[in-house]
């Protein structure tokens, strides 16, 4: 500013902090100042008004988007208890003029996201001023050192309200006169505006206006700047045409580190603080009695008075002048919590941080598209809300059904608010569940979704249409067909089908054929449940079930290693699922699929992953005897065959959550087998065989595991009466084998020695 001019009230806070909006309301108060000027994008100015409506309810946040590329955005949170927006709400309330002065966000958007792309280059650590602060004064964490001199001063009781902003002042003064820009060489820029700002305010209202911003910038904007060596600064910037909006903001979403002026750990504690008229601890800790009594934990009044006690007992030992976060938390534990952290977390995740949701006029500037899904979600009876919440669908129901297909399609156009969860109630092809969580975030996938229409409906068809053409494999527009149906997009079907045809005829590539046709199967399924024509599917389906039929035994017999034969075991599962689902359109392919399980079971090139899993399918099925399915295992288990093979074998074919522990509980011949096999297994090649081994029988449950466990030690058939002139089932002896129990008690002593 210029030499010998009467100062502007300039008024610096902390970002999203209870303790300064009391400070600053106070100074205004006091001052009664001509017009305000707040730290913010000026584009916002237009939009200040709507913070007067009733239906505004912070937190919420100023959202600048790159009119071409609204994936280029920026965020401006503002919460009940952040000082820019209670100078704001002072200043409408009276009518006074009030202003952002933050340097455009045409300039911020135009080489980068981020309203704070201001760090510096590569190995510079930007300053905490908070953290510099509290260390000279002693303390290590800077949230109790702000506590006690800034969050438990009276402000609206202080004898002079603008003497804590003038310390502030003096010790940020101090800080730039060390550190400089502290690192983040855009604020020069930005405080140049700042100073260009306040001259246009100075020759509109001369020097009775306030200037709210982050007490960080305080003494550049006092710096005795000519408005030329400014005008240096701001020219060449780059720029770019921004459009501007309110959006909901949430408290969880202020505690992450990041965006406008950082994040903050304990936003609902800052905003209780803000909010309490008196006595802000008994209070606090009667929210806390309050949630855990809704947790059904016994918290009486008299816990939240010994409580209270234990708070200020605590601040008193440590010297602090009132009781702080830390405090009531350790209190908390304590008394109500019984030294336990499991409810001290679910304190902190609703009370400390929080999940309030703001709120924004409908009047607010939207694309056309966030226009048309607030009416859907208003038709629907869809509220976005913070926390997190399950919502159980029955796509019988009409209104259910229109709910799954609005979800689906915004996941198809990347807005995912809600995601797919496996339900409570049940499983059903006419159910879903979907967990639902509103973001910020997500209001800038609206507006970049707006570029492919102005509805959900035919902006997800356009969107749909345009990843069909540019789709590059087979299982991505499989993958799209399925989310279409899902999604109901039945006007985008064509151009997904011929992109699916053309994709499909050119494939030869058995795997990525074993990989696509599970989808097709499942869309033909949804099809039909959800009343949308797929008939069309069913042709493509047919002729790639038709080619992997007969391709997939020489596939599988082309020399894979461990890898590659393992992800074709995870085909030959997805494909027999899938004939499964078209069997009813396709009589015939159940038995062909049949004949290939048969040759994969057994052709003795094929790796023993696969022929295992080929004969348990074909068993399960019932196609299989259980006479030829021991046959098989013995040769797969038989001394000639090389013991990773016979591992991988066993893996194919017991291996999973499928079943197979059970199997093997009623089916003695083929544990006997298995257990022969395993004490054959030479000790060098056991060593390379045992974790494949551990996965397989692993994954059994602790009951099956016992089961087999039990009929090892005793020998499958021992438990039953039987005469001694019966002879002991195929694969077990009558009595102990010494050489067996050696090898057992080798073995035992090995792993206990690991073990020690």
């Amino acid at each position: 500013m210029s030499p010998g001019a009467a100062q502007p009230l300039l008024l610096g806070v902390r970002h999203h902090g209870p303790g300064s909006a009391r400070s600053v309301r106070a100074a205004l108060d006091a001052a009664q100042p001509r017009a305000v000027l707040i730290e913010g994008p000026p584009e916002g100015d237009a939009l200040l008004a709507l913070a007067a409506e009733p239906d505004m309810r912070p937190p919420v946040a100023l959202l600048a988007h790159a009119a071409d590329d609204p994936g280029r955005a920026a965020f401006w949170p503002l919460a009940s208890f952040s000082p820019e927006w209670v100078a704001l709400r002072w200043a409408q309330a009276r009518d006074v003029p009030v202003r952002f002065i933050d340097l455009p966000a045409a300039h911020t958007l135009a080489d980068g996201p981020g309203a704070d792309a201001d760090d510096g280059g590569a190995g510079s650590v930007p300053v905490d001023p908070l953290a510099a602060l509290a260390g000279a004064a002693g303390y290590d964490d800077p949230e109790r050192w702000w506590e006690d001199v800034v969050e438990h001063r009276d402000a609206d009781s202080a004898r002079d309200p603008l003497a804590p902003f003038a310390a502030l002042a003096e010790a940020m003064g101090v800080l730039r006169e060390t550190h400089g820009d502290g690192g983040r060489p855009r604020d020069l820029v930005r405080e140049a505006y700042m100073r260009q700002r306040m001259r246009a305010a100075r020759r509109e209202f001369g020097a009775d206006y306030a200037v709210v911003c982050g007490a960080w910038h305080l003494p550049a904007l006092r710096a005795r700047t000519t408005a030329a060596a400014d005008r240096a600064l701001l020219t060449g910037l780059p720029k770019t045409k921004v459009e501007t909006t309110w959006v909901p903001w949430t408290h969880r979403r202020l505690a992450r580190a990041g965006g406008y002026g950082a994040g903050i750990t304990s936003p609902g504690w800052y905003a209780h603080l803000f909010a309490a008229p008196d006595r802000p601890v008994e209070r606090w800790l009667t929210k806390v009695a309050g949630l855990l009594r809704e947790e059904d934990r016994q918290v009486s009044p008299a816990h939240v008075i010994e409580a209270v006690r234990l708070a200020r007992t605590l601040a008193a030992l440590r010297g602090r002048p009132l009781p702080g976060l830390t405090e009531t938390l350790e209190a908390v534990r304590a008394v109500m919590c019984d030294g336990s952290d499991v409810p001290l977390a679910l304190i902190e995740d609703r009370l400390v941080v929080g999940d309030v949701l703001g709120e924004v006029p409908g009047t607010a500037p939207a694309v056309p598209l966030q226009r048309d899904l607030t009416r859907r979600m208003r038709t629907l009876r869809l509220k976005a809300e913070a926390q997190s919440r399950d919502l159980e669908l029955d796509l019988r129901k009409d209104t259910d059904a229109a709910k799954s297909l609005l979800l689906h399609r915004l996941r198809l156009l990347g807005v995912d608010w809600g995601v797919p969860t496996a339900s409570r109630t049940g499983t059903g092809t006419f159910r879903e569940t979907w967990r639902l969580c509103w973001e910020p975030e997500l209001s800038v996938r609206v507006a970049e979704a707006g570029i492919w229409g102005t509805t959900v409906p035919g902006a997800a068809t356009a969107r749909a249409q345009a990843e069909a053409r540019g789709a590059g494999e087979l299982g991505e527009i499989t993958a799209l067909a399925e989310r279409c149906l899902l999604a109901g997009l039945s006007e985008a079907l064509p151009a997904v089908l011929r992109a699916l045809a053309d994709r499909a005829a050119l494939d030869t590539d058995v795997a990525r054929l074993a990989g696509a046709l599970p989808a097709l199967a499942r869309s033909l399924r949804y099809g039909d449940v959800r009343g949308t024509d797929a008939s069309a599917l069913g042709t493509v389906a047919a002729g790639l079930a038709e080619r992997i039929c007969v391709a997939l035994p020489a596939a599988c017999a082309a020399g894979l290693d461990a890898d590659g034969a393992a992800a074709l075991r995870g085909h030959v599962d997805g494909v027999h699922g899938a004939v499964a689902l078209l069997a009813d359109t396709d009589p015939g392919l159940r038995e062909r699929w049949s004949g290939v399980l048969r040759t994969l079971a057994g052709r003795d090139a094929v790796p023993g992953v696969i022929r295992g899993r080929a004969a348990r399918l074909l068993l399960d099925g019932g196609r299989l005897p259980a006479g030829e399915t021991a046959r098989l295992m013995g040769l797969a288990l038989s001394p000639a065959a090389a013991p990773a093979d016979a591992a991988g074998w066993i893996e194919g074919f017991a291996g999973g959550n499928a079943g197979g522990g059970t199997l093997l509980v009623h089916d003695e011949r083929l544990l006997g087998l298995i257990d022969t096999w395993l004490v054959s297994v030479p000790p060098d090649a056991f060593v390379d065989v045992l974790p494949l081994l551990r996965r397989t029988f692993g994954a059994y449950e602790p009951g099956v595991k016992r089961s087999l466990g039990e009929l090892v030690r005793r020998g499958p058939g021992a438990g039953r009466a039987r005469s001694a002139s019966r002879a002991a089932p195929e694969g077990f002896a009558p009595d102990l084998d010494p050489a067996r129990a050696d090898a057992a008690e080798a073995l035992a002593r090995l792993l206990l020695a690991a073990a020690g």
